[in-house]
């Protein structure tokens, strides 16, 4: 994809366009999350040293500093608490509205509540109490130039949707 009037972008891929994550692990030392995600797991990290659990998933702990984290599961099904729906200042080649809800995901999950986008939604649908189930879907392949060959990163997010 050339960029025009950015001559050393000329043919080249522009990360600076792409909102999603370079997955591999020569690129993002959190990968396993990605991996995990195409196997339909929701994980985060947990620190091995102070029982720390944290989302997103870390490389460091939080508060004890430590770099021994472990991966667990979290629930793929929360409940709604708050919804925003946004209209303006959506990134490009996204359709407003975008739908963002803080999920509760339950008294028994390490992790309580997680903030994520709400995909397969009509505008102003989404209510507090809804439940709300993880989805996983592929994003577009990202090129990524390693000694003079280009390779195509394959590559998947997630969202939630309501449960039907």
């Amino acid at each position: 994809m050339a960029v025009s009037g950015i001559p050393f972008l000329e043919g080249r891929y522009s990360p600076t366009f792409d909102l999603w994550p370079i997955e591999t692990k020569e690129f993002n030392r959190i990968h396993t999350f990605y991996d995990n995600l195409r196997e339909g797991k929701f994980t985060t990290t947990k620190c091995r040293q102070c029982g720390r659990e944290s989302y997103p998933p870390r490389v460091i702990c939080p508060e004890c500093y430590s770099d021994e984290l472990e991966w667990i599961e979290l629930p793929r099904k929360g409940k709604v608490e708050a919804v925003v729906e946004k209209l303006g200042g959506v990134p490009i080649c996204f359709e407003p509205p975008l739908i963002d809800a803080w999920i509760d995901l339950g008294e028994e999950s390490p992790v309580r509540h997680v903030l994520s986008r709400v995909i397969n939604c009509p505008p102003e649908s989404l209510k507090e109490d809804d439940k709300v189930q993880l989805v996983v879907f592929d994003v577009p392949s990202h090129p990524i130039e390693i000694r003079q060959e280009t390779i195509m990163a394959e590559r998947v997010f997630f969202a939630f949707e309501p449960v039907k």
